[in-house]
């Protein structure tokens, strides 16, 4: 999801290459929590878009939305393959059509019945709107939704033996919502969702103010999977930087800190008495995304010219050294990503590697002239770069300023930095607003199909840079449908091949999950569903 999810930026450490299954604590000592027994609060600088599930496409909401919505599919703690969560059964009952059997009695928190017919508004609501800032791309692939009887739902797939189905029935596109409390055609806003207590998760949202407080209350009729919460009441903080987060922690006026904390905190943290570090499989990345029409020499650009505006790409990509932002900027927290698919996930490849600069990883700045002298591109090329600065960490302005360092390198590229807050550039960035910017993912489940579906099906996906590659789009759909697991590693690692030679995306960094909780505090689970659980939380 952007990390945002859009992205998000999770902070990390050093990607171990194989996705852990589970959290580990490290660390030791005595101290306990500050918000007493009754309670836990959880600090986090991750900023809420919407929490209406067709509003917001960011980890920060999809954080909320997992704890307090029921979802049809979800994952087990520890496990990165999903099961039926609120159902009783769900299978492809023919090649395009996936059968939900829902459980008896299911209940919204504010009494109302939750069956067949709140799951297709749902689905149907998502589509509908297809907001630019929420995740309706994941759904492509559903051509309509029956609700059969009270406890029956069809999926009818526009392509038969979607292998990602299950997993898309996890993520942000498949909270369920109340019909009765959201609207069909436009969002509901977030006092419209909490005052019609339109939840059915492990818990209730007894108050919600955004981006500063949201207040969690066990809920006694939750059927899912995830069981009765082990914590009743949770509050969770949100801050606006970093530090204070950090320094929060570290006074213990909070009990676990949750994304993102500066990386030279992290490694102090270790050796802090009374705090637990709590490291989780790395799925985050980082990358920044070239806008087709508005990009120099887009579609939409008075000199617009395809093979001009590609060198421009290309070159940008010669001239990144993603190791020395992963150094310098991240202290090792974060390591180089070469592929828009983060390393670990199957049919994850270097693609950028080999292609871009000294094709060995390194920069070169001869490489990126000479891309633009054979497109006839004079230089310096003037590039508008927009990244934002309080969303993916107070690191992403030393992160771009050292991008654009990089990418004036012997006079290549000009380039005009600017930075939006959160608010404003998730709201501009799919209104080609920016040319070229700055974004994060996390995914929403674990198959590398996540990195590729919601980015590089025609049009750019959610980013909606307008990118359109016929092979690649073939490629993606066609390897949602096979069933060999050889092939369809196959055609993913194609699918990078082709995507890097376009280079609409040029992929910078990848980290994992990290959490601090102070002594007494445990229960934190960040495993491979990538979803912060409020309800294994617990506290001495």
């Amino acid at each position: 999801m952007k990390l945002s999810r859009t992205g998000t930026g999770a902070i990390a450490l050093v990607a171990t290459g194989a996705l852990l299954l589970t959290g580990c604590a490290q660390g030791g000592g005595t101290g306990g929590g500050g918000t007493g027994s009754g309670s836990i609060t959880v600090g986090t600088t991750d900023v809420v878009t919407a929490l209406d599930p067709a509003g917001s496409y960011d980890n920060g909401s999809f954080a909320v939305m997992t704890n307090v919505f029921p979802m049809l599919m979800n994952h087990p703690i520890g496990k990165s393959e999903v099961e039926p969560d609120i159902a009783t059964s769900a299978e492809f009952t023919s090649p395009t059509e996936y059968t939900v059997k829902l459980k008896k009695g299911l209940k919204f928190a504010n009494g109302h019945d939750l069956t067949s017919s709140d799951v297709k508004f749902t689905f149907d609501r998502q589509v509908k709107i297809a907001d630019p800032s929420g995740p309706s791309s994941l759904l492509a692939n559903i051509a309509s939704v029956d609700a059969k009887d009270p406890e029956t739902v069809v999926f009818h797939l526009k392509e038969g033996n979607d292998q990602t189905f299950p997993q898309i029935l996890s993520t942000p596109a498949a909270p369920i919502v109340d019909e009765e409390v959201f609207p069909a055609d436009k969002l509901a806003s977030d006092d419209e969702i909490v005052k019609g207590k339109a939840f059915a998760g492990q818990y209730t949202l007894e108050a919600f103010k955004k981006n500063e407080l949201a207040s969690y209350k066990a809920y006694d009729g939750y059927q899912g999977m995830w069981g009765k919460p082990k914590t009743a009441s949770v509050n969770v903080k949100y801050f606006a930087k970093e530090p204070n987060l950090s320094q929060a922690i570290q006074t213990k006026a909070i009990d676990v800190a949750f994304r993102s904390l500066p990386a030279a905190d992290i490694a102090k943290f270790r050796n802090t008495k009374g705090l637990k570090i709590v490291q989780g499989p790395g799925g985050a990345i980082r990358y920044i995304v070239f806008n087709f029409e508005t990009q120099p020499f887009g579609s939409k650009t008075p000199e617009a010219d395809p093979k001009k505006a590609l060198a421009v790409r290309q070159a940008a990509a010669d001239l990144v050294d993603r190791e020395k932002i992963a150094k310098q900027v991240y202290e090792g927290t974060f390591s180089p990503l070469y592929s828009q698919v983060a390393q670990g996930f199957t049919g994850a490849t270097e693609s950028f590697k080999g292609e871009y600069g000294d094709k060995k990883g390194g920069p070169d700045a001869a490489a990126a002239k000479k891309a633009l002298t054979d497109a006839g591109v004079q230089m310096p090329v003037t590039l508008k770069l927009q990244y934002n600065p309080d969303h993916y960490g107070d690191k992403s302005s030393e992160e771009y300023a050292l991008v654009k360092q990089q990418l004036e390198a012997d006079g290549v590229f000009k380039v005009d930095l600017q930075s939006t807050e959160w608010g404003q550039y998730s709201a501009d960035f799919p209104k080609d607003v920016y040319p070229v910017f700055q974004l994060g993912w996390f995914p929403d489940f674990s198959d590398a199909d996540n990195y590729l579906s919601p980015f590089f099906t025609k049009g750019g996906g959610f980013t909606n840079n307008h990118y359109a590659n016929e092979e690649v789009d073939a490629l993606i759909k066609k390897q949602r449908a096979v069933t060999d697991k050889a092939e369809r590693t196959k055609d993913i690692e194609q699918i990078q091949d082709l995507v890097a030679k376009d280079a609409p995306i040029i992929p910078l960094l990848q980290g994992d999950q990290v959490a601090v909780t102070v002594d007494g505090v445990d229960g934190v689970t960040l495993d491979a569903s990538f979803k912060f659980r409020l309800g294994t939380l617990t506290k001495k």
